[in-house]
């Protein structure tokens, strides 16, 4: 759900002064657990750590990033594969295809 327009987008005071200490374009990584800060346009050349739950995902801020939110770039789950027949089938069709690509090529 967005945020109300009269009360302007959230920003984590102490995170933004960790960006003003900090010359823009530094290799340092700052660490936040705050991944519903807003990106503005002095977090641009920045290296976050933003927090997933398990670790630090390393995000660094462009121009296109700004008015997301950090969060948006740290998955917090992992995909790992749908289940099921149907996905075997694809996968087992899948592995054909790359053996009659690969079997041309050894000859």
């Amino acid at each position: 759900m967005s945020r109300s327009l009269k009360k302007g987008p959230y920003i984590d005071e102490k995170l933004l002064v960790k960006v003003k200490k900090l010359k823009s374009g530094t290799k340092a990584i700052i660490k936040t657990w705050s991944r519903d800060c807003t990106i503005t346009p002095e977090m641009i050349g920045f290296t976050f750590g933003v927090h997933n739950g398990k670790e630090h995902i390393a995000v660094y801020v462009t121009e296109e990033m700004v008015g997301f939110r950090l969060g948006d770039f740290a998955p917090t789950t992992k995909f790992h594969r749908h289940g099921g027949r149907m996905q075997r089938e694809i996968e087992s069709e899948a592995a054909q295809k790359e053996a009659a690509k690969t079997t041309p090529a050894a000859k």
